[in-house]
């Protein structure tokens, strides 16, 4: 095993990568495995396959380049059902019934092979209008959204990856304001992130405090001041962390294909704006791997590196658009017909620290400038020379390509040379997300986001299933300084002032990062700004403007709040409710329990819900559910409901992710309403009752009391090194922890590896 493998290092690539599949194809003993199967099936692609097997495969073994995480883990297996591709944007929605479930079963097809999906809902007309021929009035995109949600949450649960969907609709439609309150209701359209089409129109009419129009196929539908539109998204954004901000304008003028495709939406976080089929693949440079001399005054990087890594990392990426398999025939057209990639970097912040360089500071925007600059420029000449030797990609056009905004930006060399030779990549940049890979490579900092925290636990399970190990993961940079200085048990506390986390900068340090390598990228990056609980809403406003006037493409925050359903905060000082020591072995003869009523319109006969508990300790558990009604029409069904809740009962410490997962399952034929409350299934309704059980016996909070919650939010630290980070950590919907972060647009738990975007 490379012994730059940490222990979290070797559970994710058992995990995420490790090939253990058909006895054909050789396994995975080991990582440098991994990277000779990546490696030597991506060369095939060349007429010198050994001379390109050792240049991928140099790049590779040292974690110098890391190609997106589906590269990994199927270049070289037999897995004729998964897709290499990260992002997809669906086509165009038709406005018809016909149109809207073929987006539907494409949407589904391809996140059966594991890629995440962006939507523009801006296409579908408003709720309430009329449906031309049938006398009827349209449910609105929102309806559809849901069908949608509900299909990726079953095809979630029936493969390894989990959906991940992108929702865009444009600021003037009608049902925007529908949009942007949609995820304010419990567990509605919990499979989407949101984000709003904002056009340049909408800005100008913002700062100029104009009216503005609500249009759908010409028609005015209503008219509102801008200026309240614009307070309703940053009002739920602040509270609610979503919609997001998509500058769809900026996206498509400096688009590389501005003459040839109109782009409306983004993949699920936001780094790619792709047209209607698009794909894309990513990889990112780490580097942590280019600075010389670390923590010394000598610390320097090594351009010149990252400059020969970029160029082979082009030739790799442009071999994989060729071999991997698309769920559409459409997306395998788009995908070869302009031939996109984004190449990323991961590891900036420990760079930065490497280097004495505090993040967000001036000297650090010069240096991110700079590494960028030199990623794209090698990434261009890379892409002419293999354009030359293989072919141009299909849609380029000499003239219109060359004039684009993004490519006037290139030096005048390169310029000349793109119009005279053409090249093979219509798009080579993009800052994604890369939480696993990043792990992979021993937990370099992720993407272009500061540091989270320096040092936490994660809870990795062993060949037993019940055998669980707790291991610090302790940031690359910080474990490679704690060597440098000889001192193994050194705190964060004692680190010098250029360890910064993300609580520590300012929002417009943020952006002026951000902004600095958006420059250099001709897609777009995914990245959240932190902002404490008790940040000024005035000022939180102003972030978008800012976003805006730099010339980001989009904008994403997030805020801890009492708002977000789920999402608690809880200031570090507290001390985490600790597991029920119970021992749930052997049924005692005798229990205590509590019996629910269910009545509903799709039968005569009530249900009735019995949940029994056991006590030891002084702590309440559930131990058992019973179903008894008169109607036998289910009874097997019944039945085996019963014994697998029961089962979960026993067998876990905290059974209220059932809840969530009972609460979401949609009947096909309808639901029904219970006390004023929609209830969408029979099952829904069971879902109910145990999440009534559990905050009756302690389990579940009762989100109710909002002064309760309210007191969980706290503000970040000040300033000060913290071993938990900024002390913004969130309850994981999976391991129930006080690890779940938002970063790179994404939810992601530190102990659990829980991410809602792979």
């Amino acid at each position: 095993m490379n012994e730059q493998m940490n222990a979290i290092s070797i559970e994710i690539w058992n995990k995420k990568y490790r090939y253990q599949g058909n006895s054909e194809i050789a396994q995975d003993k080991t990582i440098e495995d991994t990277w000779r199967r990546v490696a030597s099936s991506i060369a095939a692609r060349e007429g010198e396959k050994k001379k390109w097997e050792t240049k991928f495969l140099d790049i590779l073994t040292d974690f110098k380049f890391m190609p997106g995480g589906r590269i990994i883990a199927n270049a070289g297996t037999n897995r004729s059902a998964a897709t290499m591709f990260n992002c997809y944007v669906m086509n165009k929605i038709p406005d018809s019934i016909d149109g809207i479930f073929d987006t539907v079963k494409d949407s589904a097809l391809t996140q059966k092979q594991g890629g995440g999906v962006g939507f523009d809902f801006s296409t579908l007309r408003p709720g309430g209008s009329l449906i031309t021929g049938c006398e009827a009035e349209s449910s609105g995109p929102l309806s559809f959204m849901q069908v949608l949600d509900s299909t990726c949450r079953t095809i979630m649960s029936a493969g390894q990856r989990r959906g991940a969907q992108m929702g865009v609709m444009r600021c003037d439609h009608p049902d925007i304001k529908k949009f942007i309150t949609a995820k304010r209701e419990k567990g509605r359209l919990q499979m989407f992130n949101l984000s709003v089409a904002i056009t340049d129109k909408f800005i100008n009419a913002v700062k100029d405090k104009q009216k503005w129009d609500l249009i759908f196929g010409g028609k005015v539908y209503d008219t509102m001041p801008a200026i309240d539109l614009w307070d309703l998204i940053m009002k739920s954004t602040y509270d609610f962390a979503e919609p997001g901000f998509i500058l769809i304008d900026k996206i498509n003028q400096m688009n590389n294909l501005y003459y040839s495709e109109d782009i409306c939406a983004t993949n699920p976080c936001g780094e790619q704006p792709l047209p209607p089929y698009g794909a894309c693949l990513l990889g990112s440079v780490n580097l942590t791997k280019f600075v010389k001399a670390p923590f010394t005054q000598k610390a320097s990087i090594d351009f010149s590196e990252i400059e020969r890594v970029t160029k082979i990392a082009v030739r790799m990426l442009d071999n994989v658009i060729d071999m991997s398999k698309y769920p559409l025939p459409q997306q395998k057209k788009e995908a070869q017909n302009k031939r996109r990639m984004g190449i990323g970097i991961t590891g900036l912040a420990d760079m930065f620290i490497f280097l004495g360089v505090r993040y967000g500071s001036p000297q650090s925007v010069q240096i991110a400038e700079k590494v960028m600059q030199t990623i794209t420029y090698a990434a261009y000449e890379s892409s002419i020379v293999i354009g030359q030797e293989k072919e141009v990609f299909p849609f380029f056009d000499a003239e219109k390509y060359s004039s684009g905004k993004f490519i006037s930006t290139l030096p005048q060399e390169l310029r000349n040379d793109i119009k005279k030779f053409g090249l093979r990549n219509s798009h080579l940049t993009s800052i994604a997300p890369t939480g696993t890979i990043s792990l992979l490579a021993s937990n370099v900092s992720s993407g272009l986001e500061p540091v989270f925290a320096f040092s936490y636990t994660r809870k990795i399970r062993q060949s037993h299933e019940n055998d669980v190990l707790e291991v610090e993961v302790a940031d690359y940079a910080f474990d490679k300084y704690r060597e440098f200085i000889d001192n193994p048990n050194l705190k964060t506390s004692e680190l010098p002032e250029y360890f910064v986390s993300t609580d520590q900068i300012t929002a417009t340090e943020h952006l002026d990062i951000q902004a600095i390598l958006q420059k250099y990228i001709d897609s777009s990056i995914s990245k959240t700004i932190n902002i404490p609980g008790d940040y000024p809403f005035e000022d939180f406003k102003d972030i978008y403007m800012q976003a805006y006037d730099k010339g980001l493409k989009g904008c994403t925050t997030f805020r801890p709040s009492e708002h977000i359903t789920g999402v608690l905060v809880k200031d570090e000082k507290e001390p985490p409710k600790q597991d029920m020591p119970i021992n749930l072995g052997k049924r005692p003869t005798q229990l205590e329990g509590t019996t629910y009523k269910i009545k509903t319109p799709l039968s005569e006969d009530a249900l009735y819900v019995t949940i029994n508990d056991v006590i030891q300790g002084g702590y309440r558990h559930p131990y058992e559910l019973f179903i008894n009604t008169k109607n036998l029409q289910h009874f097997s069904w019944i039945v085996a409901m019963s014994r697998m809740i029961s089962a979960v009962f026993r067998h876990e410490h905290d059974p209220s992710f059932m809840v969530e997962e009972l609460k979401s399952i949609y009947d096909p034929n309808g639901g029904y309403f219970s006390n004023g409350e929609y209830i969408p299934s029979l099952a829904a309704d069971i879902g109910r009752i145990i999440e009534t059980h559990l905050i009756k016996i302690g389990i579940i909070e009762d989100k109710s009391a909002k002064t309760a919650l309210q007191k969980t939010v706290a503000p970040a630290t000040n300033g000060t090194h913290n071993q938990n980070g900024p002390g913004q950590f969130m309850i994981c919907p999976q391991c129930k922890t006080l690890k779940l972060i938002s970063q790179e647009n994404c939810l992601k738990c530190l102990s659990c590896g829980y991410s809602k975007c792979s």
